[in-house]
């Protein structure tokens, strides 16, 4: 090869290269560098600067190019942060003094033929017994990777909130698997349970067994002080039947009821009395009053009798609480309740026989408590236990006020005769058999229909309508006059007049108002008496 030196330009002297560093003649200029760091281990020599160097081709520039002339030593050189890696491991090229050099990896030396390699198959190894190769810590390594602690296999170490999120997981994830086994568990044993809960008797709950004594107030508590004493009537005559009530008056058997209860047995007849308990005995009529609609009929032979406390009906207020006692339809021992609806109300009942002769007039206690058919000569009583009246009638909604109604039912009106009366008529047919009748001694005209009683002109029988010397003359009523007030409480009728007289005694002093030729004169009179005959 001709010498190519002597074609070259002369220029400045060629800087020397240690040899340990000598570049390659391709590539990026070498960097000078310092004595090797002393803990560094020694490095060998770069294996590329003992390769064979390819002659240039005459002619090219870098052939012709003159030796380069030593260049003068430099006093300091800038150090790398480490030495290169003869290697070539990447990041590609040699690391500058800008970023920090990878692990340096040593490959491992070839063991020569022939030789067992742990992991590698060889003859006579049964092909079931092959074991995987063993993995390198950098099998999976990546420079470019942010920095972080590696596991054998080359994954990333799971942080602290990462461990910590995949525990929350597990967690709900076992309470999710919990929440429906318990409920699969739960809904067989329901269905279980109610398909065979028929196979056990049922037994539902209940209140214990509770003391039968009430407050004496109370519609219990009356009800057990009162039905000892009130009894059931079952009358029969020559024509006709009847059921009522009564209740004891004395120890002797004196039972008082309606007169309309024991008329059918009156002449003659059986009257049978069925008392709380059940017992019967035969009774008979002391006396009756048709006017007052009371009768008193007596048992013999009974003992262990309880008379039944007797009240004031003057003293009974409206809406005062009331119990009524009877057997309405023969159903004995019946027991309802109500309050006073009003106080002297004129009612008239009876009158089936036409000549008036039955017809009763009571100045009665109103009340709402239910009263039927069989009910009548039942007491009223307050809320001590005590009778203030005799259920008498009832207004019921298909037919006027009569005893009872004819048979039908209770609308919530029913009419008891005030106790007061029902004791002194009571008396006077214990002791005498005839009640007495408190009389003004007038006629009174009864198709009179303007308000007021007027007084007729004539009596029944054609004689005078003002009895001579009786107390209606002695006081100066004269025909003709319209009675307008008693005691100054307005009559609106002669049937009210009548109720308003029988509600006194004979021997009263009575306070009237009338109207004579259209003025008023204040006229007072005492009354008299009248048999029921």
């Amino acid at each position: 090869m001709p010498d190519s030196s002597a074609d070259l330009p002369s220029g400045p002297p060629a800087v020397p290269v240690p040899e340990p560093f000598a570049a390659p003649a391709s590539g990026p200029p070498s960097v000078p560098v310092s004595e090797p760091r002393p803990d560094f281990p020694p490095e060998p020599a770069d294996s590329r600067a003992s390769e064979p160097r390819h002659p240039l081709p005459s002619g090219s520039a870098e052939s012709q190019a003159p030796a380069p002339s030593a260049a003068p030593p430099r006093d300091h050189h800038p150090e790398p942060l480490h030495a290169p890696d003869p290697y070539g491991t990447p990041p590609y090229g040699e690391p500058g003094p800008w970023a920090s050099a990878p692990p340096v990896q040593y490959p491992e030396a070839t063991p020569a033929r022939g030789t067992q390699v742990p992991g590698a198959y060889s003859e006579g190894q049964a092909h079931d017994t092959y074991a995987p190769p063993v993995a390198t810590p950098w099998q999976n390594y990546d420079p470019w990777a942010a920095p972080g602690p590696l596991q054998q296999t080359g994954a990333a170490v799971a942080t602290t909130e990462q461990r910590r999120r995949r525990t929350n997981r597990a967690l709900v994830s076992g309470a999710v698997l919990i929440a429906l086994v318990s409920g699969g568990v739960g809904g067989a044993v329901g269905v279980y349970l109610e398909r065979n809960s028929g196979e056990s008797d049922v037994e539902l709950p209940q209140a214990g067994k509770e003391a039968p004594r009430r407050a004496p107030d109370s519609v219990a508590g009356i009800a057990a002080q009162a039905l000892p004493s009130v009894v059931t009537l079952h009358v029969s005559g020559s024509e006709e039947e009847a059921t009522g009530t009564g209740f004891v008056l004395d120890g002797q058997g004196h039972i008082l009821t309606n007169n309309h209860v024991v008329e059918p047995a009156a002449d003659s007849g059986e009257i049978t009395v069925t008392f709380s308990g059940g017992d019967t005995a035969e009774a008979e009529v002391v006396g009756r009053d048709s006017g007052y609609d009371l009768a008193v009929v007596r048992v013999s032979g009974v003992d262990g009798l309880e008379p039944l406390p007797l009240g004031n009906s003057d003293s009974v207020q409206v809406g005062d609480p009331v119990v009524a006692i009877g057997a309405p339809f023969d159903l004995a021992n019946t027991v309802t309740s109500g309050i006073i609806s009003a106080k002297e109300r004129p009612i008239t009942a009876g009158g089936e026989s036409g000549d008036g002769s039955d017809v009763s007039y009571v100045d009665a206690l109103q009340t709402d408590a239910p009263i039927n058919p069989g009910n009548s000569g039942g007491p009223l009583l307050d809320s001590r236990a005590r009778a203030i009246g005799i259920n008498s009638a009832i207004r019921s909604a298909d037919s006027g006020s009569g005893p009872e109604g004819g048979q039908s039912g209770s609308i919530g009106l029913g009419f008891a005769i005030p106790i007061n009366q029902g004791k002194r008529v009571a008396e006077e047919l214990i002791n005498t058999g005839r009640a007495t009748h408190p009389v003004i001694g007038v006629t009174l005209d009864m198709d009179y229909t303007g308000d007021g009683a007027r007084v007729g002109t004539e009596s029944g029988d054609g004689g005078p309508a003002v009895t001579a010397g009786g107390p209606g003359a002695r006081a100066g009523i004269e025909p003709g006059d319209i009675i307008t007030e008693v005691d100054g409480r307005p009559v609106h009728s002669g049937e009210e007049l009548i109720v308003k007289t029988r509600a006194h005694r004979p021997g009263d002093t009575l306070r009237l108002t009338v109207l004579r030729g259209g003025t008023e004169k204040l006229i007072t009179l005492v009354l008299g008496s009248a048999d029921s005959n």
